[in-house]
């Protein structure tokens, strides 16, 4: 009843945040690799080349959201989200109509910019700094709109191309996006008040947990805290990036069909709804610091399935514990930063992790591309994350025991 209540009244904000985490879809990894085949063969690229410049477009992407991340920490929200949805749909267009393969890389290029990056770093950097006490519980709330977007879109993109040409498929849902998007979010902002714009809260962040006084970008560079969290920070985008952006050889390999795996996002779906909701109110009460070296368990076991069978039930499994996984981060993710460096800059330091995230995921289809082309097997590409999430969960738990 506290969550129902919690987001009656608080309707218009988070219906605005999960709106944009929704439609973040057209800049993820799992969208665009719906098109991995059509897109490779109507530029005759192979898997480490497309995996390359899929690479390069998000690196650049991502060197982009740390100068363009931190604007909104002094621009009104309403202008500032609208700009990204305009942004956003004309990348949609110009993957429809790229000619030749440089208009390919920039309209991948902006696609990765606008929907995984600003999409996202706009929703949640707004709710992180609206709320406080129930920070957790608007994060897990607004947070549902990725995994939606991942479950009803990759389906849709599969049906529209059955009877659709791909290019087809993205000017249809540009058009959609249109019609929808840009009204929506210019009416649930329409009241909004930008509380942060022209107002000090150095109160706050005196008491975060850092130095006495403001953190700042260059404050967060020499915190060795930062270097220790991001690796396990990075892990669930870079791992779940990689075997879905190389889905289709996944299922080949494994014997499975395309249609089967991308079903299964059902369940990814509804695991990682579960425990965006469920870990909202954990963290309002022990904070996303505690629950952060933890909480790649499950995808770990997930990827013990992959290694170990090629049965149908070991991709079910995969989902479902890779949800748990995503689920608990998208939570964690959206507070953390503000328990441990202050709401103050957040816009500025949210877009520099945000741009080490988007450089995980532009790496992991590149290093996988070219692992699957010098034949490594899917078994052990699975033991290899294994030991990096491992090995990433020990390092921020030595974090938590630095002195702050």
């Amino acid at each position: 009843m506290e969550y129902l209540s919690f987001a009656w009244k608080n309707r218009r904000f988070l219906a605005f945040g999960l709106l944009l985490t929704f439609f973040s879809f057209f800049g993820q990894s799992y969208f665009i690799a719906v098109f991995n085949t059509d897109i490779r063969a109507a530029f005759s690229l192979s898997h480490g080349e497309f995996g390359l410049a899929y690479a390069v477009a998000t690196v650049s992407s991502a060197m982009c959201l740390i100068w363009i991340g931190k604007v909104i920490d002094r621009t009104r929200l309403k202008h500032f989200a609208l700009c990204v949805c305009c942004g956003l749909i004309a990348s949609c267009v110009l993957m429809a109509a790229a000619p030749v393969f440089p208009v390919l890389l920039f309209a991948l290029f902006a696609l990765r910019l606008t929907g995984q990056g600003l999409m996202v770093h706009t929703s949640v950097t707004s709710i992180g700094r609206h709320f406080t006490a129930e920070r957790g519980r608007a994060v897990s709330i607004i947070s549902m709109g990725g995994p939606s977007g991942q479950a009803v879109m990759a389906l849709a993109a599969v049906a529209l191309s059955s009877w659709l040409y791909w290019r087809q498929v993205w000017l249809v849902m540009a058009a959609v996006s249109a019609l929808v998007l840009i009204p929506a979010v210019a009416w649930l902002l329409a009241d909004h008040q930008d509380e942060h714009l022209g107002r000090k809260t150095r109160a706050q962040e005196a008491s975060a947990s850092g130095p006495r006084g403001v953190w700042g970008r260059r404050e967060v560079l020499g915190d060795l805290r930062f270097y220790l969290i991001m690796p396990v920070s990075l892990a669930p985008s870079f791992i779940a990036t990689g075997f879905f952006f190389h889905m289709g050889h996944l299922v080949e390999a494994k014997g499975w069909t395309l249609a089967f795996f991308t079903g299964a996002y059902t369940l990814y779906t509804l695991f990682s709804i579960s425990l965006t909701l469920l870990t909202g109110p954990v963290v309002d009460r022990v904070g996303a610091v505690r629950i952060l070296p933890w909480h790649l368990a499950p995808l770990c076991l997930g990827l013990v399935a992959l290694a170990v069978s090629d049965h149908w039930s070991a991709a079910l499994l995969y989902m479902c514990l890779t949800g748990v996984t995503v689920g608990v981060r998208i939570t964690i993710g959206g507070a953390i930063w503000a328990e441990i460096y202050g709401v103050e800059n957040l816009g500025a330091i949210r877009s520099l992790a945000t741009s080490f995230m988007v450089v995980s995921t532009a790496l992991s289809p590149v290093v996988f591309g070219w692992l699957i082309d010098f034949d490594v097997s899917v078994e052990s590409l699975a033991l290899m994350c294994l030991a990096y999430g491992v090995g990433s969960s020990v390092l921020s738990g030595a974090s938590l025991k630095m002195r702050r």
